[in-house]
């Protein structure tokens, strides 16, 4: 899915206040503190509560490997003031069960509420549409998460209504809202320039 340019852990992308770049073995501590919060981790659909340092090394390693095989791209978000010190991660990897690839996304809860989410996650789908043949990208978000609900709609998703989704880490299918975005409505939004995205280093 992914191409050779986002194949090596050289490649990152630069916003206005972030870098996104590949995971690392150093980041494992963050992610335990800051994914293993219950106010994270009961949003998403994978990260068990609590999270231990096992679970998050394996994660690692995948994220790599995956990327490295161009199946699916994961990348940590830092500060481009801390460019080493994670604060959460966003990713893109293939759905079976939807129209197109699954954007999934999450920010520790001391950087909550400073647009960051919508930031990172319009860098990364604009390098997804930029570097990939793609043309729909989906997500989704917990009824209860409208902060995650607001980011995907100011980054032009559009809901296509209620369903339930597995959530094997909580224990069972929850309702969800799900979204999708098409290329060509990204294209006519511009919303590259929302994200503020800076640039992209290989």
């Amino acid at each position: 899915m992914f191409p050779d340019l986002t194949r090596d852990d050289v490649f990152r992308i630069e916003t206005r206040r972030l870098w996104l770049r590949w995971p690392c073995a150093k980041d494992a501590d963050a992610i335990v503190q800051l994914a293993g919060d219950e106010a994270v981790a009961g949003m998403t659909a994978a990260i068990p509560h609590p999270l231990d340092r096992g679970t998050v090394d394996g994660f690692i390693l995948g994220a790599r490997r995956d990327a490295i095989e161009g199946r699916s791209l994961t990348m940590a978000v830092a500060a481009r003031s801390r460019p080493q010190t994670l604060i959460g991660i966003v990713g893109i990897a293939p759905d079976a069960d939807a129209a197109g690839p699954h954007l999934g996304y999450w920010l520790g809860t001391p950087h909550w509420g400073r647009g960051l989410a919508t930031e990172a996650v319009g860098a990364m789908v604009e390098a997804y549409f930029a570097y990939t043949p793609g043309t729909v990208l989906t997500s989704a978000a917990r009824i209860e998460n409208a902060a995650s609900r607001r980011v995907l709609a100011k980054l032009g998703f559009a809901s296509e209504g209620t369903a339930l989704r597995p959530f094997p880490a909580r224990g069972g299918d929850l309702p969800t809202e799900r979204f999708r975005l098409d290329r060509r409505v990204w294209e006519r939004r511009g919303a590259h320039a929302a994200a503020g995205l800076v640039a992209v280093h290989v």
